[in-house]
This record gives C-alpha cells, structure tokens and sequence, in this order.
C-alpha cells in the first residue's frame, strides 16, 4: 500500500477547493484511506493518520473511528506518538464515552514516567477530560507531582488538581498539605497556577477560606514584589511585571477577604499601592485596576479606598474604548447604592455617556443616570433625561419614559413641575409608556386641586397640536370632561388663559371620535367626556345628538357606553347632574403588607390589613363567605375578626381588581355561613391546632410552574389539610435567577367567590440572586364544592432600584388538586 500524504499536504490540498461539496469530496476519500490504513492495523503511519483526522476534525467533520486509534498511540513507547494519541484523546473522548476508562492505566504508568515530558503530557489530558472515576483512581499520583521539586510538573499538576476538584470535591483534602508550599516558589508559572487552585479550594469550601486567610500577608508580600520589581523580559507585558498573575492574586484577595475585618485591614495598603502605581495608558493596566476595583468594592475595605476605587472608574469613563466604558458603567451601577456621593461626583460624566453612539454604553448609562436622581439634582437630571428621550433608539423610550416617571413621583419638587415632566414625556413618547401611566396621571391631576384650569389649558393645546400620542389624547379627553367648564372660562392663573368657545372644544373632541389615529379606548374616553361637558357646557342638544349617533356603533364598547348615556337623557335625566358631577380626590393606596380582599356582586374591594389593631365593626352574617383573607402574623391559627370597615362610595379608586375576569358564577351560591364570634377563628383554621397540619393524601400532586418571568420563577408544591379534605394546602417556593436581589418581595393572591383563601406570612420579603435561595409562603384554600381551582396572582418587588408590578392568572392547577 502506497504511504499516505502528508499533513501538510492534506491542508494545501483541501485549501484549493472552491466549494463546499469538493471539500467534502476531498474529506470523505481521506477518511476513506484512513479507515483502510486503520483496518490493516499499519503502525508506521497511525501517527500522521491521526493527525490528518484531527485537523478534519477541527474543520467540522466526524473523526470519531479514530478514538480507539488515539489509545494505541497513547500505549505507545514513542514521543510523537503519545503526543498526538493524548491530543486527539482531549479533542475526540470526553467522559460521556466509556472508551475514555482505558486510558486510565497508561495515565498512570505515565505520570511516573521518567521523562517529564511524558508526564506533563498526561497531567494536560487528565486536566483536560478526566472523569471522576479517574481523577479518584489518579488524585494520589497527581499529588506525588505537586510535592515534586520539578516547577515545569508542580504547575501542570496544580492545574489537574484544579480539575480533580471540580470533579470530586472530596478529595479537596488530599491536596491541602502540597499547597503550604506552593506560595514560597520563585517560578511565576507555579505561583499563578497555585494561586488559581486555592482560589478554587476557597470557593469551594468554607473551611478551606478560614484555613488560606493566614496567607493574606504572604499574598501581600508576592503582589508587593511584583509591583516594585525592575524589568523583567521573561515576564513583563506591556512594561507591566505579570500582569495575569497580579490579576489572579488580586481575585483571590477579594475572596478572602470579603467579609472579614481582620483580612480586609491587611490588604488595604496593597490595594491602594495597586491602585495609584499602575500605568493605565495600556489596556492591560487597565486590566489590573479593574480587578483592584472589584476587590476593593467587595471587601471591608476604608471609605476612602472605596472613594479611590470609584475615581479609577470615572477615569474609564473617559477612555475612548467602549469596553472599558461599558465595564466601568456596569460596575458604578453596581456600587451606587452603597457608595451614592462618591458616584454623584461623576455624574457629568455619566450623563455624557448617554450621546454615545454604542447602544449598551447608552443603555447602561440611562440605567446609571436613573439610579444617581435625587431630590438636589431632579431638575437638572430630568432635563437630561427628556433631551436624552427626544433623541434616543425607539427601542430606549419605554425603559426612559417608565425611569422619568417614578423618578418625577418619587422627588418632584412641585405638583406643577410634576405635570409638566408628565405631560413632556407623553408629548414626546406617548406611544411608549407604561399602561398605568394613563390612570397614574389622571390620578396625580384630579389631587392638584389648584392645578386644575392649567392643567386642562395644557392639554387643549397639546390636542390641538398632536392627537397621534394616544395616552396623551386619553388623559386630555378625560380632563376636558371634568374640567371643560374652567377651559371655557379662562380662569388660569398660572400662564395666560386661552380664548375658547364650547362648540370649539366640542368640535376637538368630536374629531377625536372619528379620527383614524383614534384606538377603541380613546374614542370611549372622548365619548364619556362629551357625556361629562352636557352638565358643565350649555351646548346640551349638540352633546345629545353626538352620543345618540354612535347608539349603533360597530364598536360594541362605544355602542354600549352610546346607548347609557342615550338611556340618561331620556329616563334618568334628573340624575344626570349627579351622576356626571366631578371626580373627588383620589386617595393612592400603597402597601407592601397584607392586604385584605373583600368580594361584592363579581369585584373585589381592596383594604389594608392592620395586623395590629384589627377593625372591630361587626360584618353582616350573608357576607361571611364572601372573604377572601389575605392573612399575615406569624401564628399558624390567629383569632382573626370577620370584620370589613365600610366604605364609602368614592373609594372606587381603591379597587384592586385581581380577579379580573375570573369566572366567579361557575357553580351554585353557597349557603351563608352563620356569624362567628370574635372569640373564634374562621372556620377555615378550625380543628387545626390540635391536629397533624398535614397528610400524605397529596403526595402524588405534581408540582407546578405558575409564573416565570423576568427572571422571578413561581413554583406551586400541594398538599392537604389534616382532617379537612376540602382545603389545599399550596406551598409557593420563589426564586431569582437574575444577578440582584428583588427587595420588598409581597405576592398576593385572590381566588372565585365559590372559594376562600388564607395566605400565611412569608419566609422572607428578599428574593435572592442566581438562585441562591428561595421565599416560601403558604396558601390555602377551601374548595368545599370540588370545583376547578382558578387564581389571580399579583406580584410586587424591587429590582435593582424600580419597583416592578404584576398580574398572572393561574388556571393549570393539577386536578388532583382540587378534586
């Protein structure tokens, strides 16, 4: 048989190919030759067989026949060959083949080779793919290694331990005695590898961070020298002594010293030499005063380290790399909460960030320019922040217009600088925001009493101006119904009043009505305020026959609303003023405690639960069944009164409609329950207390994904009561994968009248990041008749300094459940 080519000649011949299929052609008549060369068992040309299959392989095609090849070379007494069988058995085995298990013999036989080649050979392999069965069988000759006075075999064997540790951390202790000396070698090599093992060993055990914080000063002293060493051609980059083994040193400086007083106060003055010795005009300073940065930011370090750190990060910020921009962006983001002045100094320089071309700096940018606002500097931040909502990606407006309104309601100066903010935002991005928003600033508008005729002013101009912006035209239709009469008026005080006629602001309002720009919603806020205006305008025959044309609109919510208003003119006209009479002050309720959901004809009313000085007028016997208790406390079975405040009839802006359009009419009433002394419990905790809380009747219910997303996982396990068959007991478990806590965690729950509910109080109120943890809380519910259970969650949270709000219906509960 003819000897095959060469390597290099395979490459050359492969690279002439036009296309793709004469590649392949080219590949597969290789292969073919390869396989027959295989199969005749040749020994003289394995090695270059194997090698031309690599290089096939790196190009994508398989090359997997030749993995029982790679062990015979690895068996091999030759150099050439063992090099390349250990190299295609890193490319071609990994652990999830059992072919991989017969390399565990010629490993060890070659890690006690005498040539260290050899061994360093198999070190690179076992590293590189061992499984766990052969780091266990190999762990004790790789621990012979690292107790070797050889530099070139003690840093490939520090690497494999870091392997061996990440595949069996058991055998972390076998390595711990070969690791006192490691720290004292002189080869740079050794040293970075033995510093990348104990940061593996650290962050893998807790014991093994208290054990390694004795070597902070040896740490100290090695940093130190490299620092204040000459020049040293073997291991300067960039006129910079090792800057890879600076870096690994300081991150595991961070990790030993984060949290602990003693180890933080003997790595400040390191830290803050690192810091104003390193020559950033090349990159890879700048490299060493990032991780400086981060490991100054995570220990217990000095305020005045920390304001240092911050400063070295306003510096990137003026580097003409983006990277570099972009990493200290995300890093000052990160550290605003705690160190807010320090950022604040560096907030021109934020805000110029915000022009920059690269879409992640501006993203990043905005995020930072939000979290520096504060009631000094809203004025100056916010007339950033609307240039920056002018100009930006459409993709930005959203994000923007939510920041600058809960920035205006959390630290507006005045109410008339509030509206104003509003009102710019929805001039210019209204297309954009929040679907709250609309509701949020008719409520921030009917409160500011004295605002009223300005406001109303503002907004005809606006409409006169642009109708395309819907939420702006929804909230001016809404304010021209109620306040229409001091528009005509011309009672602003606040800038010059306007000259306008009833038939002109009716004639806006009509075109609103047929405009093509105009949404179903919009056209039902016009119609209503031309409703509202037939009680302040004089222009009643007009209002009567506009509403009366759109009786038979195609619209059903127009026609709707059409054939009420028609019906008030005519049966119920002497109703009409006090029905249609203005708004009262809206009251903003806001908790992030229990809350209590009372349920009437289908809605649900919304009042908070006062854990501590509970109500005490007595609730009428037919509406007992009606609760649905959203409980808190810590005890398992409080005396809790069945008890609801009245309210009066213009609470409506206190509805909160969880149950949306769950259907509350799916089974028959059930009986009221008679009236439970205040001495009591509900019945729904009766017999609890002296009873197992739970049986094992549900233990085949499968557990449930309720809601995911954002990064907030809800998942439902099940239970039941013991003795009531009737109640499910449902475990929420709460957990977050993204990289910050979501703070001041409150999820509530609402269920169909035919049902009650209790929620318990949770575990915690923090949900902590990348999964670390979970919030349990305990719900549950009395399903007496059997039916098919239906829910409506709300979840409330803080994430990275906004508030996020949200609703989800659940209607995928296992049967078993509720059967």
């Amino acid at each position: 048989m003819p000897a095959p080519i060469r390597l290099r000649e395979l490459i050359r011949t492969i690279r002439t190919a036009r296309t793709q299929a004469e590649e392949r052609e080219m590949i597969q008549k290789e292969c073919a030759a390869i396989r027959s060369s295989f199969r005749e068992e040749d020994n003289t040309y394995r090695c270059r067989n194997v090698a031309k299959l690599l290089y096939m392989h790196m190009l994508g095609y398989p090359a997997h026949f030749g993995q029982l090849e790679c062990l015979k070379l690895i068996a091999s007494q030759k150099f050439t060959d063992k090099r390349i069988g250990y190299l295609g058995a890193m490319l071609l085995l990994d652990e999830r083949q059992d072919v991989h298990l017969l390399m565990t013999n010629c490993i060890k036989n070659d890690l006690n080779h005498s040539t260290q080649y050899v061994q360093g050979l198999a070190l690179c392999t076992l590293g590189c793919m061992g499984s766990s069965e052969m780091c266990r069988d190999l762990a004790g000759e790789v621990e012979k290694l690292l107790k070797t006075s050889n530099s070139y075999l003690r840093k490939k064997a520090a690497l494999c331990a870091v392997h061996v540790i990440r595949k069996v951390p058991e055998l972390m202790e076998m390595f711990l005695p070969a690791t006192k000396n490691l720290l004292s070698e002189k080869n740079h090599g050794v040293l970075h590898t033995s510093v990348v093992l104990l940061t593996e060993m650290c962050e893998r055990s807790p014991d093994m961070l208290s054990h390694f914080r004795k070597l902070v000063p040896q740490l100290v002293r090695i940093l130190k020298n490299l620092i204040m060493s000459g020049y040293s051609p073997e291991h300067d980059v960039s006129g910079i002594s090792d800057p890879f083994l600076q870096v690994r040193i300081l991150r595991l400086l961070r990790i030993l010293g984060k949290g602990d007083d003693d180890s933080s106060e003997a790595m400040n003055d390191i830290l803050a030499q690192v810091a104003t010795n390193t020559e950033t005009s090349k990159n890879v300073g700048n490299a060493i005063l990032y991780e400086t940065v981060l490991t100054i930011m995570d220990i217990k370090s000095e305020s005045g380290l920390r304001v240092l750190a911050i400063n070295i990060l306003g510096r990137f910020l003026l580097n003409n790399d983006k990277n570099i921009r972009y990493v200290a962006l995300t890093s000052l983001l990160k550290t605003v909460q705690t160190d807010h002045n320090a950022v604040q100094r560096h907030r021109s320089t934020i805000v110029d960030c915000l022009k920059d071309l690269d879409v992640s700096i501006k993203r990043r940018a905005m995020e930072l320019s939000f979290a520096l606002v504060n009631g000094n500097n809203i004025r100056g931040m916010m007339k950033e922040l609307l240039y920056f909502l002018d100009s930006c990606d459409p993709d930005f407006k959203a994000d923007c217009a939510s920041g600058i309104f809960l920035a205006a309601e959390k630290y507006a100066p005045s109410k008339r600088w509030h509206i104003d903010t509003i009102m710019r935002v929805l001039t210019t991005a209204g297309s954009y925001v929040r679907d709250d928003s609309v509701p949020n600033l008719i409520q921030l508008i009917t409160n500011s009493v004295e605002m009223h005729a300005y406001t109303v002013q503002r907004l005809y101009k606006a409409l006169l101006d642009d109708i395309s912006q819907q939420p702006l035209v929804q909230v001016a239709s809404w304010c021209i119904g109620e306040y229409g009469d001091l528009l005509v008026s011309g009672q602003c005080e606040e800038e010059e009043p306007i000259q306008v006629s009833e038939d002109e602001v009716l004639d806006v309002l009509e075109g609103l009505l047929v405009s093509n720009l105009s949404t179903p919603v919009t056209r039902g806020y016009s119609l209503t305020a031309i409703m509202k205006l037939s009680t302040r305008f004089s222009s009643v025959n007009r209002i009567k026959k506009v509403v009366s044309i759109y009786g038979s609109s195609i619209d059903v919510e127009l026609q709707q609303r059409a054939v009420e208003y028609n019906a008030l003119f005519k049966k119920y006209d002497h109703m009409r003023p006090a029905l249609l009479e203005r708004m009262p002050i809206m009251e903003k309720t806001a908790s992030n405690g229990p809350t209590e959901i009372v349920q009437t004809n289908g809605e649900t009313e919304s009042t908070i639960l006062d854990t501590k000085h509970l109500p005490s007028i007595t609730q009428p016997a037919s509406q007992a069944n009606d609760l649905l208790d959203l409980l808190g406390g810590n005890d398992v079975v409080p005396v809790i009164q069945t008890t609801v405040p009245t309210k009066p009839a213009s609470a409506g802006g206190e509805l909160l409609d969880l149950l949306g359009d769950l259907s509350l009419t799916g089974g028959p009433t059930p009986t009221p329950a008679p009236s439970v002394p205040m001495s009591q419990p509900p019945f729904l905790l009766d017999g609890l207390s002296s009873q197992p809380l739970f049986n094992d009747i549900a233990a085949g219910i499968p557990p449930m994904t309720a809601y995911n997303k954002n990064g907030l996982k809800i998942e439902f396990t099940f239970e039941r009561a013991n003795p009531n068959p009737n109640i499910a007991v449902i475990t929420i478990h709460a957990t977050n994968s993204t990289e910050a806590d979501m703070t001041d965690f409150v999820f509530q729950a609402a269920v169909p009248k035919t049902f009650q509910l209790q929620l318990l109080s949770p575990s915690s109120n923090v949900v902590p990041a990348v999964n670390q943890g979970s919030v349990t809380q305990v719900i549950r519910v009395l399903n007496p008749q059997k039916q098919q259970l239906r829910m409506r969650i709300k979840l409330t949270y803080t994430h990275k300094g906004s508030p996020v709000q949200d609703l989800a219906e659940v209607n995928n509960f296992p049967p078993q459940s509720w059967q």
